[in-house]
C-alpha cells in the first residue's frame, strides 16, 4: 500500500485478483464530490495532473453513457475513453476505462462515495484489469503522482 498527500491517497494492490483500491477522504458531503465526478465542467478542473490540460470531447455521466477525454500538454495528447454503466447519485459510478494509447487494455471501475460524518466523505474505488502484468504495469506508469495531484486539485475545488 502507498500512501500520498495530506488527506492520505492510499493506493493498494489485492494480492489475489488484478485490482487496485484507492480510498481517499474529503472535507465535502458525498453530493458535492459526486458532483465533482459527474459534471464535465467540474471533472476539466480536477482529474489528473496539473501540467496538463484536459479537454473534453464528450462526458454524458449517467447509466448507459459514454466519455472521451484527452490530457494535453507539451504538444503530446493522451486519450481516455469509456462507457458508464451504472451512476446511482450521490454514492456510486461504475464505468470501463481504457487509455488510448493501450487500446486492448480496458478496466472496469467502482467509485463509492459514503458519509463519514461532520461533512466529510470517503471515497473507494477499485479498477480491475485482465491481469497481474497489467495492474502491475499500471502502477509503475506513474498513476500515484497524477491521481494525487488530481485529488489535490479536487480538494481545491470542492473548498471553493
Amino acid at each position: 500500500m502507498t500512501t500520498t498527500g495530506t488527506h492520505q491517497t492510499q493506493i493498494s494492490a489485492d494480492p489475489d485478483v488484478p485490482l487496485i483500491r484507492i480510498v481517499r477522504e474529503f472535507d465535502a458531503p458525498p453530493e458535492k464530490v459526486f458532483q465533482a465526478h459527474t459534471d464535465p465542467a467540474l471533472v476539466a478542473q480536477w482529474l489528473g495532473p496539473r501540467r496538463h490540460t484536459m479537454v473534453i470531447d464528450h462526458y454524458d455521466c449517467r447509466t448507459g453513457g459514454s466519455y472521451r477525454y484527452l490530457h494535453v500538454s507539451d504538444g503530446n495528447e493522451f486519450g481516455f475513453h469509456g462507457s458508464f454503466h451504472e451512476v446511482r447519485p450521490p454514492s456510486l459510478i461504475v464505468q470501463t476505462f481504457t487509455f488510448e494509447g493501450y487500446p486492448d487494455g480496458v478496466s472496469l471501475e467502482r467509485l463509492v462515495l459514503e458519509p463519514i460524518g461532520a461533512g466529510r466523505t470517503r471515497l473507494t474505488a477499485t479498477s480491475l484489469v485482465d491481469s497481474f502484468a497489467a495492474r502491475d504495469a499500471i502502477l509503475a506508469s506513474g498513476m500515484e503522482g497524477g491521481l494525487r495531484e488530481g485529488h489535490e486539485r479536487l480538494d481545491e475545488l470542492l473548498a471553493g
